[in-house]
């Protein structure tokens, strides 16, 4: 797959109009797809309704059972699934120390997640697939383009994932705002599997490196 940059928060809308299109064409295509079963349907009764009605003969222990049609298909799933991104939630109150490796570079792992996970993310094992860029964007902006981003990429089978987060040189006290919450706001999401720092030549301490859980539809 190739590598895909996320670099403001418009351009992920544009990617969820994008996915929300798709999900509306395959929507016609499964209406099209029940109108052609109505008619198969349809064309199957036309001696039942050349001949009339008819009357079953009776046969002890003869029983018929009604099997209704099953309903047709419903495309609201996908529309659910980005109504819910909409209300995502990531506390900014969720203490992360705990659950960081304390090491030189604070990297994370999941329960159950070898080391040899993040040590693997750290030499490069997994290429990096698709980037997002926090910078200049407000608290607010970048926990909802970082929430979508994660879980966009999950969903289309992306395993390994960048996020910019700035080393805080222009922000007052040069002290990086973002970076805790960030990591946070990682650990809050079950893609999740990992994340180290990036290597020096992939942005160093104003960066991370994520792994996220394979995906099913992959």
């Amino acid at each position: 797959m190739s590598n895909l940059k996320v670099r403001s928060l418009a351009e992920l809308k544009h990617l969820r109009r994008a996915i929300a299109e798709a999900a509306e064409r395959e929507a016609q295509l499964q209406r099209e797809r029940a109108l052609r079963q109505r008619q198969a349907r349809a064309e199957k009764n036309l001696f039942r309704e050349a001949i009339g009605a008819v009357t079953a003969l009776k046969e002890p222990g003869d029983r018929h059972w009604f099997i209704p049609e099953p309903p047709e298909p419903l495309p609201v799933q996908r529309e659910l699934d980005e109504e819910r991104v909409l209300r995502e939630s990531l506390s900014d109150a969720f203490d992360v120390s705990t659950l960081l490796d304390t090491d030189d570079q604070l990297s994370f792992r999941r329960p159950g997640i070898g080391h040899d996970v993040t040590r693997k993310l750290r030499a490069g094992h997994w290429s990096i697939q698709r980037q997002l860029d926090l910078h200049g964007m407000r608290t607010e902006e970048a926990r909802e383009a970082l929430g979508e981003f994660i879980r966009l990429s999950f969903r289309t089978g992306v395993r390994c994932v960048r996020v910019v987060h700035g080393k805080g040189l222009g922000s007052p006290g040069k002290t990086p705002v973002l970076k805790g919450r960030v990591q946070s706001w990682l650990v809050q999401k079950k893609e999740v599997l990992a994340f180290v720092q990036a290597r020096p030549a992939e942005g160093g301490a104003g960066a991370l490196v994520v792994l996220l859980q394979p995906s099913q539809r992959r």
